[in-house]
């Protein structure tokens, strides 16, 4: 007879993954130890094969516990999204939503899509603007969740890290600086955060900067870099071999962090259904995959 694999037992091994363990893993599903062990072996028992190492120092996870991993993953998120557009209650009202350029690329919109195809009477209006005005917009309550930048020091309790990136000051490799005077920057608008750290970090250059460029486009930037204008900031996912990244002469940059950020006040279940979703893929072990 060929073996069925149990929506319970794929959770479990869901969440020894997400959550670091069998041990913290039974706590989130609200389970015994002994239970979540006990779902992992039935299922091991049933495909004939060894999910989970118990070898001290080798990886949690066997070659063929991944496989399942991957596939467990798909299986729960049709599981859910029947349960969710089957179900009596659907989701309704309205879902403000602040979002980076950097991320409308990734795995997002397509969340985005599935989301508002799973919930048709939950009207999601999202804006795309940068990581300051999108967090002053939430602060005021004129946005009800973000996926944006923070420099990683500055996360919030309550944040929900995506993913961190380190961040590099870059140029043209044709750019020639001249250290006797300002050096020139490019930033992506006034509400450009790269900017008003990099203008008040030490070591700066001798004579400083000065902006010569603003432009909220990442398109627009990186064209500009690559023509010569200036230096500028980037983070280590949009590097490209025709950057040349500089190590002397400017401030050590920091990492910076993407987070999920919710409004004070958003406290609806649309609004807890759509962390949800972006996060799960986040926690799936590849978060290129939402940003």
């Amino acid at each position: 007879m060929n073996p069925k694999l149990d929506i319970g037992a794929l959770a479990a091994l869901c969440a020894i993954r997400d959550q670091g363990g069998v041990t913290r893993a039974a706590d989130h599903l609200a389970l015994s130890q002994s239970a979540v062990s006990h779902k992992i072996k039935r299922l091991e028992e049933g495909l004939g094969c060894t999910l989970l190492s118990r070898r001290p120092g080798a990886p949690r996870f066997t070659p063929e516990g991944e496989r399942l991993l991957s596939y467990a993953r798909r299986i729960l998120g049709l599981h859910d999204e029947a349960v969710m557009s089957l179900g009596t209650e659907p989701l309704s009202g309205r879902l403000r939503l602040g979002i980076t350029e950097d991320t409308t690329g990734g795995r997002l919109s397509h969340i985005l899509g599935r989301f508002t195809r799973l919930y048709p009477r939950v009207a999601v209006q999202a804006s795309v603007g940068q990581s300051l005005a999108i967090a002053a917009q939430l602060d005021r309550g004129e946005l009800d969740v973000a996926v944006m930048q923070v420099f990683a020091q500055e996360r919030r309790p309550t944040d929900i890290v995506l993913s961190e990136d380190s961040l590099h000051w870059i140029k043209s490799p044709d750019l020639r600086l001249d250290w006797g005077r300002t050096i020139p920057f490019l930033a992506f608008d006034n509400d450009c955060f790269y900017r008003r750290w990099a203008m008040n970090a030490e070591p700066l250059p001798t004579h400083g900067f000065t902006t010569v460029l603003e432009c909220a486009s990442l398109a627009g930037i990186l064209s500009a870099v690559q023509s010569g204008l200036g230096v500028t900031l980037l983070n280590a996912r949009h590097l490209t071999p025709a950057i040349e990244v500089m190590s002397e002469g400017f401030p050590a940059a920091p990492h910076i962090a993407y987070v999920i950020r919710v409004g004070d006040k958003a406290r609806s279940p649309a609004v807890r259904t759509l962390v949800e979703e972006i996060a799960g893929i986040a926690d799936s072990g590849h978060p290129d995959r939402v940003i």
